[in-house]
């Protein structure tokens, strides 16, 4: 019998209407269109603006898109995970909420949250829960409203980041194309650098809290940048080695789109062509759980059957890692 692997078989996604462009931002903050593009990369942001609408929202807008474009009933879903770092609210999980909006009445859901690492370790467990046997389609969404919790006063990150959703599904291939191997790492000495220091059970929300602005994202921008080249570059070149892959044998980098500059580091060390390595951080900022799905969605049809693909992430915590996939489909 042939072994089963976990193979991408269909990418939704979705991204608010609303665009925050860099000359924007320099109405709200000391900045400026060129500081911005040489340290980052980025040129605008998509925000989700409407009222009372929040990350499940563009959760359930991007897998509609997906089910829509596979032809896909939802109740044939078994699982659904939920990537985000932006849930709806405490305690009541976003994912469960989004599998009954979309009709996934036969799926248990849950929610997974490592930063801007939570759609890699997703695709990490939505593989393995298909390897089992046990399930046939996996359903795996990267959303976050990052709007919500970044201080639009705060010129360090509110730059950086912007809101969007991407969905993938995953489904048993015997014919050894989907997930090949996996470098998946955790240090909890991120846990000063990159943070939102209130409304947890350490620091449970107060008066205090607000008015020192402490439910915003914290950065250390110049001690996560250090962190996220090296942990980026030495995992995805580590996966290289581990599976004998050249620079010609990759056909595209998708990375994490944190920063234009770790990005090119990553792609460096693995000796990459630009050609191959997939950007669109220009046009999203930094979507956090959903960088990587919205990479697939906005590339889909260049990808195909066979590719070699590497994917690179790094986020708070810290959390990082790299997954090397077989493409399954191309695109008609």
């Amino acid at each position: 019998m042939n072994k089963i692997t976990a193979a991408i078989t269909a990418v939704g996604a979705y991204v608010p209407d609303y665009v925050l462009s860099n000359q924007v931002l320099e109405t709200l903050v000391d900045t400026n269109d060129e500081w911005i593009t040489t340290r980052t990369g980025i040129k605008e942001r998509r925000l989700l603006k409407e009222e009372g609408k929040g990350t499940s929202f563009m959760a359930i807008k991007a897998a509609q898109n997906l089910l829509e474009k596979a032809n896909l009933d939802p109740k044939e879903i078994d699982l659904l995970i939920m990537a985000t770092a932006t849930p709806d609210m405490p305690v009541a999980s976003t994912g469960v909420y989004v599998a009954t909006e979309i009709g996934a009445t036969n799926a248990f859901a849950y929610d997974l949250q490592a930063a801007c690492s939570s759609f890699l370790y997703g695709m990490s467990t939505a593989a393995a829960y298909i390897a089992s046997g046990r399930y046939k389609k996996v359903l795996l969404i990267g959303s976050d409203k990052m709007s919500s919790i970044i201080d639009y006063t705060d010129r360090a990150t509110c730059i950086i980041f912007g809101d969007g959703a991407g969905a993938v599904l995953f489904e048993p291939n015997t014919d050894g194309l989907g997930l090949q191997d996996e470098i998946l790492k955790s240090d909890g000495i991120g846990r000063e650098f990159l943070k939102i220091e209130a409304g947890g059970s350490i620091l449970p929300p107060s008066e205090e809290t607000v008015k020192n602005k402490q439910h915003f994202v914290f950065q250390d921008g110049k001690t996560v940048f250090k962190y996220a080249v090296s942990g980026m570059a030495d995992v995805s070149e580590k996966i290289m080695e581990r599976n004998n892959l050249s620079h010609d044998d990759i056909n595209w980098l998708v990375a994490h789109q944190a920063n234009r500059r770790i990005i090119d580091a990553t792609a460096n060390r693995m000796g990459l062509d630009e050609s191959k390595v997939l950007i669109n951080i220009q046009k999203y900022g930094n979507t956090t759980s959903a960088t990587l799905p919205l990479l697939l969605s906005d590339f889909e049809t260049q990808l195909k059957k066979g590719d070699n693909i590497v994917f690179a992430a790094f986020g708070g915590g810290f959390t990082w890692g790299a997954i090397y996939l077989k493409w399954a489909y191309t695109k008609k």
